[in-house]
């Protein structure tokens, strides 16, 4: 089983890595500056439960497969880069309404939480990721690595929540601004597609 050093070492570090600028923080923090507080932690959650399915595939030998497979790795990575491409057009087609955030209905809870997880899921680059990071912090002599491994994602998952929550509450702050005027929104809208369309191009580019 893990002892509380390594423990210790690979929550500081998950913690580093979550702050550092990448792809997933920038998506949370332009949905909550773009849609609110609630919004940004809707898809922290999305964005965590799809890194269940990359823990889940290093445990088991999936994540592999992207990492041997350039096939494997195409077809995910365009994937996910079409998806942001159509998240980009929906944020430069968005309208406006001024006044108070509104409240995040059910339906569009469970979007935004979508989101999150098809984000995730479609970037073949974390379950490589994982696959190089996770293993350095389990030891055979220690117990089964499998479920070391499982630990670990869990740890990694608990780091991208602390952090991810923190950016959506300061996004969300920022953007009720904007918010509040019509023009404001406007450009706000337009700055999300922009960075959606930049992550979708970021991620066609990438290599195993």
């Amino acid at each position: 089983m893990l002892d509380p050093k390594t423990v210790l070492i690979f929550f500081s570090t998950s913690i580093l890595l979550a702050l550092s600028p990448g792809p997933d923080n920038l998506f949370v923090m332009t949905q909550a500056a773009q849609q609110g507080r609630k919004a940004g932690l809707l898809v922290t959650l999305g964005l965590c439960t799809g890194l269940l399915f990359h823990t889940t595939a290093v445990t088991f030998g999936l994540a592999a497969l992207f990492k041997a497979s350039a096939v494997a790795f195409t077809i995910l990575k365009f994937s996910g880069a079409g998806y942001l491409l159509y998240l980009a057009w929906q944020a430069f087609r968005a309208g406006t309404v001024t006044g108070a955030t509104a409240a995040v209905d059910q339906l569009k809870s469970g979007v935004l939480y979508r989101r999150g997880i098809i984000m995730n899921i479609t970037n073949p680059k974390v379950s490589i990721f994982f696959l190089a990071f996770l293993p350095q912090f389990a030891d055979p002599a220690k117990g089964s690595l499998p479920t070391q491994i499982l630990l670990l994602g869990g740890i990694f998952i608990i780091a991208t929540i602390v952090i991810f929550g923190a950016i959506s509450l300061l996004a969300g702050v920022f953007g009720e601004y904007f918010r509040k005027s019509a023009f404001a929104q406007k450009l706000l809208n337009r700055a999300a597609a922009a960075i959606f369309a930049g992550l979708a191009l970021k991620l066609a580019l990438a290599q195993r």
